[in-house]
């Protein structure tokens, strides 16, 4: 199957995803790394008690599934366990969000009679928004990348053409950075959702924050927030403040030193 004709399976299937037609509980969720969220159970009983005694929460993200809640009861064999509790209205929350957290969400409902479901499942589909930073070199130049961890897999473009989704850098009164500014030079990734910004720091840019914003329309889906430190003087580079840095050349994700 050629190149071309992935594209357009990826782009149905989000568009089918966004606009429900995979479901009618499916919901998406964006959230930025480092916070905490709560995953919706839109099939969860209204007067059952104990209310989610018959919940079960799976994740799913490279066809495998791991059961995360079990009939109301926290898995404890799964590498999010410490990070996950089960809310009273059946929701899941996830504290301490991470780029490993993206993926596909099923909330379940079962009778616990010949293994039958009690109500049809729930998606949710949890995507994250990370910025992260490379090493400031001596001159005091930095790149920043700002990459959408989405499920399914699409690209920007995509993201655009079907759902009118957008990534931009933003100023400190949350206006998109002028492209006309001399100042910053900015790129962007056709495969993978990620923007990168790069520039020169000032003195006044100590301890500055900035910001990355994912929108759908005219509303804000998620805001990322990063601080750079810097004195502002040209001393030797500092390190890097992030463990995850992007390369935007050949789309690739690399781990890098603390």
């Amino acid at each position: 199957m050629s190149e071309c004709h992935l594209c357009l399976l990826g782009l149905i299937a989000l568009s089918s995803l966004l606009t429900g037609i995979s479901g009618e509980d499916d919901v998406h969720v964006f959230i930025s790394s480092g916070e905490d969220v709560r995953l919706p159970c839109n099939n969860a009983p209204n007067n059952a008690l104990p209310r989610c005694n018959s919940t079960t929460w799976n994740y799913n993200r490279h066809s495998e599934t791991v059961e995360l809640i079990s009939l109301g009861i926290k898995r404890k064999d799964t590498e999010r366990q410490k990070r996950l509790s089960l809310g009273s209205d059946c929701s899941l929350k996830i504290r301490n969000i991470s780029t490993e957290d993206y993926g596909s969400y099923t909330c379940q409902q079962w009778t616990g009679v010949d293994g039958k479901p009690l109500r049809p499942d729930a998606g949710v589909y949890l995507h994250v928004l990370h910025v992260s930073q490379t090493q400031i070199s001596s001159d005091l130049s930095v790149s920043l990348f700002c990459r959408l961890y989405s499920y399914p897999r699409v690209s920007c473009d995509e993201w655009i053409s079907s759902e009118g989704i957008h990534l931009f850098w933003v100023n400190r009164a949350g206006v998109k950075l002028n492209i006309s500014d001399s100042r910053y030079q900015r790129s962007s990734s056709s495969d993978l959702c990620i923007i990168s910004l790069t520039t020169t720091l000032l003195n006044e840019d100590h301890n500055r924050e900035w910001r990355c914003n994912v929108t759908q329309g005219d509303k804000v889906k998620a805001s990322a927030k990063f601080t750079v430190e810097s004195s502002g003087e040209k001393t030797s580079p500092l390190s890097v403040l992030d463990s995850h840095n992007v390369n935007i050349k050949d789309c690739l994700c690399q781990k890098l030193r603390n």
